[in-house]
């Protein structure tokens, strides 16, 4: 049997340690890397590509959910923590299992082997976590992690399957709809103006016609952007 490659990312060192106790004792299994924060499993994780991921949900930096999102479907994640009412999220993203604190070395070994199983069998679909309106959003970029708060987000423009994500003259791009993301985000304060744009209108400074049906959102930096018929109705609903 193949060795497993496992990191272990949890914000206490008592739990890495009674988890890692476990896995040193079954030879079919090889730890990578601890970490103590989400991101550092991050690095970990575009540096040592490992299987399968122990995760703990409520940690400093990034949580579990944000870790998940950003390592990506090659890896598979079992989440150990102690709070029970995250678990109907973490399937509903495809986590392999969820594991309650104290954690039993047999149900470890149990999630260990479902992990093996999915590592077997073509990667699920890429969703992303479910609930509450985020704060903030996470880009990863090779190893290293952007945070963009939402209040300094300007304005997101689709590429493809991607998204430019415009925020403080810097540009960062997430494997992501612009569909996906508009969801996720509240219509109040993020407008799609245009199949290709969602914009913060906080920075909006102006519109402008450009033609007899045709106008450009004009930003307090002075960027401009086209805005279509639906995108001005929307505008017109909340201006």
């Amino acid at each position: 049997m193949n060795r497993l490659k496992v990191i272990l990312v949890d914000d206490e060192a008592p739990a890495r340690m009674v988890l890692r106790e476990y896995l040193d004792a079954d030879p079919t299994i090889e730890v990578l890397a601890e970490c103590g924060n989400g991101f550092d499993a991050v690095r970990a994780v575009a540096e040592l590509h490992p299987d399968v991921l122990l995760l703990d949900v409520q940690m400093p930096r990034l949580d579990g959910f944000e870790v998940m999102e950003l390592v990506g479907r090659d890896t598979v994640v079992i989440f150990v923590t102690a709070h029970d009412e995250y678990a109907i999220k973490a399937f509903d993203i495809h986590a392999v299992d969820y594991l309650l604190k104290p954690v039993a070395q047999e149900r470890l070994q149990h999630a260990l082997t479902r992990a093996r199983q999915r590592l077997a069998a073509p990667p699920p679909p890429l969703r992303r976590p479910a609930g509450s309106q985020p704060a903030r959003i996470v880009v990863r970029s090779g190893a290293e992690v952007h945070v963009i708060p939402l209040d300094r987000l300007d304005f997101v423009e689709a590429q493809d399957d991607y998204i430019a994500l415009h925020t403080s003259g810097r540009v960062l791009l997430k494997e992501q709809t612009l569909s996906d993301l508009e969801a996720r985000l509240d219509p109040r304060r993020f407008v799609r103006i245009h199949r290709s744009y969602l914009l913060n209108l906080d920075r909006l400074a102006g519109l402008e016609p450009t033609g007899r049906d045709s106008r450009v959102a004009v930003l307090r930096d002075g960027t401009r952007l086209p805005v279509s018929r639906s995108g001005y109705g929307r505008l017109e609903a909340l201006l």
